[in-house]
Formats: C-alpha cells, sequence, structure tokens
C-alpha cells in the first residue's frame, strides 16, 4: 500500500464455522499484515467457533486479534457496534462471515475512500447481493474465483458509482463519520435494514457512498438469517415498517434504481443533458443516470417530502401533486421526462401528457413504465368474479386507472405522442394460468398476439412527440 492507512476489520459469527474459517483465511492471506486488526464478535455460537477462535488467535500472533464472546446473540447491529467501539483505527471495515476476500480487495477500496473526504463509506460488488451490486460471474470454484477476482480488482475511478445506500456484507466506513452521525441503529436488532438506516443518515449528514465496480470479493449469501424462511420474512416485514416509520418512506419503493428505463437512454447520447423524473421518490434512478452522464442536469417532482429531501441532495427537486403543480421549467427544455409507474396514479393521466409537452424538447423522449391490466393473473380473477385491490401489484389499491397496451397506445396518441420503443416485463406464470391461456386460444381462438399481452406485467417504453 502507498499510504498509512490502517483498518479495524470487525467479523461477526453465529456458528457457521465453516465459513468462518474461510473467511478469516482469506483475510490472512489477501491483506497486508500491517494494515489491519481482526475484532472478532461471537453471538453464543454453539458449534466449535469459539475454540477455533482462539486458535487462530494463537496462529497469528504477528496480527493484532480481539475477540468478544457474547453469552446471547445480540444481533448484527448491537454486534457490530460493539466492535467500532473496540476498534483502534480510522477505519471502520465490517464483514459478513460468509464472505471470501480477494487479491487487492482493501486497497482498493482504501484508495476510494481516500480519495475525498465526503465519502463516507464504500462497498465491493459481489457475486451474491441485492442493491444491484451483484454482477455476473461464471466461476465454478474458489480457485477460478480468485483467479477472476485478480484480473477485476484493477484501482479505477471511473468504475466508482455513487449511491444512496450500500449492504452492509462488506462496508468501510470513516469511523470519524460514525462519531457524527452515531453507530447503528439497534432498534432493528438482530438484523436487516440497519445498513439502510445508517447509509441514509449519512446522506442527510452530507456524505456520499460510492460503489467501487473495480473490486470484487465473494459472498455465500445470508447463510445466518435464511436458515428460517418465515422467520426471515417476518423479520424483514417488521424492520421494513420501522425503517418507514423512521424516516417517513418505503424502501423498497424509495430506493429503487430504474434501471430497466435507463437502458431505453442511447450509451452513446451527448453528455449535457436535462432529465426531469416525476415520481423520483428519494432520487436512485436519478443519481444512476449522474453516474452515466456526468455532466446532466437533474430535475425532479416528488409528492413525499421526505424522501424528496434525499434527492434534494443531488437534484434540483419539487415537491407537490403534479397534477397541480404549477411547471415553472424553460419550454422545450427536458431532453428526458421519467414517469415511472405514475401515470396509473392520477386522475386525468391525459391533461398531464398534454402539460408536460411542451416541455420536451422536439426531439425529447418520455420513458414511461405502466402495469397492463389485461395480464392473465387479473383475466383469471374477472373470470372468478373477482376484481381484488392489493398492497402493490396491478391492482394496488393506489391505482386510479387501468390500462391494456391499446389504451396506453391510444392515451399518447390523442397527447401528441407516438410510442417510438416498447418492452414488457414479465413475472412468473402459474400452471393454472398457462392453462386458462390454452384453454381460451382453444375456445375463442384467440391470436398469439394476444396470448403474449396476457404475460406482459407491466409495459416499459419511449413515447416522442409527433
Amino acid at each position: 500500500m502507498s499510504y498509512n492507512l490502517k483498518t479495524s476489520i470487525i467479523i461477526l459469527t453465529n456458528n457457521k464455522l465453516d465459513y468462518t474459517k474461510e473467511c478469516l483465511d482469506s483475510v490472512i492471506k489477501f491483506t497486508d499484515p500491517d494494515s489491519y486488526e481482526i475484532i472478532i464478535i461471537d453471538n453464543n455460537s454453539e458449534d466449535d467457533t469459539a475454540k477455533y477462535l482462539q486458535s487462530f488467535k494463537n496462529r497469528n500472533k504477528d496480527i493484532l486479534i480481539k475477540t468478544i464472546f457474547n453469552k446471547t446473540n445480540s444481533g448484527f447491529p448491537m454486534g457490530c457496534n460493539q466492535g467500532i467501539k473496540a476498534s483502534s483505527f480510522d477505519h471502520i471495515l465490517l464483514l459478513n462471515n460468509d464472505t471470501v476476500v480477494t487479491h487487492n480487495w482493501l486497497d482498493n477500496l482504501l484508495k476510494c475512500i481516500s480519495s475525498s473526504e465526503r465519502i463516507g463509506a464504500v462497498g465491493p460488488v459481489t457475486n451474491y447481493c441485492s442493491n444491484y451490486q451483484a454482477i455476473s460471474t461464471s466461476y465454478k470454484s474458489m480457485d477460478e474465483m480468485h483467479l477472476f477476482a485478480r484480473q477485476h480488482n484493477i484501482s479505477d475511478p471511473k468504475l466508482w458509482e455513487e449511491r444512496i445506500n450500500l449492504v452492509g456484507f462488506c462496508l468501510l466506513i470513516r469511523k470519524k463519520v460514525l462519531s457524527k452521525i452515531g453507530y447503528f441503529d439497534e432498534d432493528f436488532s438482530p438484523g436487516n435494514y440497519e445498513d439502510d438506516d445508517l447509509s441514509i443518515r449519512m446522506i442527510k449528514s452530507g456524505y456520499s457512498l460510492i460503489l467501487c465496480k473495480d473490486t470484487f470479493i465473494h459472498h455465500h449469501g445470508s447463510k445466518s438469517f435464511k436458515s428460517n424462511f418465515i422467520e426471515y420474512n417476518e423479520l424483514l416485514r417488521k424492520n421494513g415498517k420501522k425503517f418507514e416509520n423512521k424516516w417517513g418512506f418505503n424502501r423498497d419503493y424509495s430506493l429503487f434504481i430504474r434501471n430497466d428505463l435507463i437502458n431505453m437512454i442511447p450509451v452513446n447520447e451527448k453528455d449535457d443533458l436535462n432529465f426531469l423524473e416525476v415520481g423520483c421518490a428519494c432520487g436512485a434512478t436519478l443519481l444512476k443516470i449522474k453516474n452515466i452522464f456526468k455532466n446532466s442536469r437533474l430535475y425532479g417532482i416528488e409528492l413525499n417530502t421526505s424522501a424528496a429531501e434525499i434527492a434534494k441532495k443531488f437534484a434540483q427537486v419539487s415537491t407537490g401533486d403534479v397534477e397541480y403543480f404549477n411547471f415553472e421549467y424553460p419550454k422545450y427544455f427536458f431532453d428526458y421526462i421519467i414517469l415511472a409507474d405514475i401515470l396509473e396514479h392520477l386522475k386525468n393521466p391525459w391533461d398531464f401528457l398534454s402539460a408536460i409537452k411542451e416541455y420536451l424538447k422536439d426531439d425529447g423522449s418520455v420513458l414511461t413504465s405502466m402495469p397492463n391490466v389485461m395480464h392473465i393473473s387479473i383475466i383469471r380473477k374477472l373470470l372468478s368474479g373477482r376484481w381484488q385491490y392489493s398492497e402493490s401489484g396491478i391492482l394496488d389499491k393506489t391505482h386510479l386507472r387501468f390500462f391494456t397496451l391499446n389504451e396506453i397506445i391510444e392515451m399518447f396518441s390523442s397527447c401528441g405522442f407516438k410510442i417510438a420503443n416498447i418492452f414488457q416485463n414479465s413475472v412468473n406464470i402459474s400452471e393454472e394460468e398457462k392453462l386458462l391461456m390454452e384453454n381460451l386460444n382453444s375456445f375463442c381462438g384467440i391470436e398469439e398476439a394476444i396470448t403474449d399481452r396476457m404475460k406482459a406485467y407491466q409495459y416499459i417504453f419511449e413515447a416522442k412527440k409527433v
């Protein structure tokens, strides 16, 4: 390492000794021995973990290793806080025990976090993770994985991507940032959402979070929590509600990146573009656009004031109901206007589309996603006499309007647009639904194009001004 930075690597354990061994061995093998300490918090393991950790310390006396043995399973947030309080160095690295670190892993992360004082935390990509932090891999063994990582882990600032939140499977944080914003919120014990909560606190305090796409480590994936799926799903529901009550917005919706819409923007497009996202939530999609088009200008409109406060950190965001909104943008200003699952919530989407058209450049585009009420799951319910609203999905109870593909095309056409590109998102169809489509085809002679429309859960499309 070309600079003198030391890191406290904090690892929590709770059984799963084989994973712990593999993780610790990889840290020893791929990390400069003079650059770190290891702090292990064992959450009352019932296997031979405690015995192994003692022998691990005895075998590696040249490395500073601290162990804390809890008499109960204190959970992830509390265990991490114990490790942070016991740390000796200025950088905290939280590492799951079901990971395997790789060549240059810590050096690359330190280079990124040291590049700017405004960076509060950084994390790597992996093979198994949510939040778009997983990349495609094809290795079949750990030897192949390490070969892949050696070729991948070449530090490159062009591969540093700013994010609103980072998953805590491997997270490097400045200790002084934690001293300022506070440690993990132990109300999220035993775990889940605590890393999102910490991320939001960093963003609100003016720090940025960076996903280092130039750094890869292996992640076996949630081996402690997911051994009991029923309890795990209930924990997700419970902590998700805690997060929403604390921050005033739903994480899954408000931090969602609409890559399907972004992918319709040509990669060779000029860099100085003006984007407006209606219903931008916390701005995760706008921030992704900023990472691609560095000189773009970002604007948003959001009804939820709590979510809008996050988006305002990197975009010009106004709050309010778009159907009663006073548009103060210049005419013919935007290259792209993004309407992600918005039109079905409006009382009069026709008037809204007509209103925003004059703010779009003549060669500009509207990027839109809309649910398809003709999906086979809805047809099946109708045939059994049901039109049942739900918390999310096509029959979301907040939807005011419902469209098939024909109605989508007719609405945009009547408002002075033409559909330029159109795609569909699909979900798994049950065996009963497949059989229903076959019977409809057999009895009614439905053409293949109509059958395809029954498979479309959501339409993704680009509209141009006529």
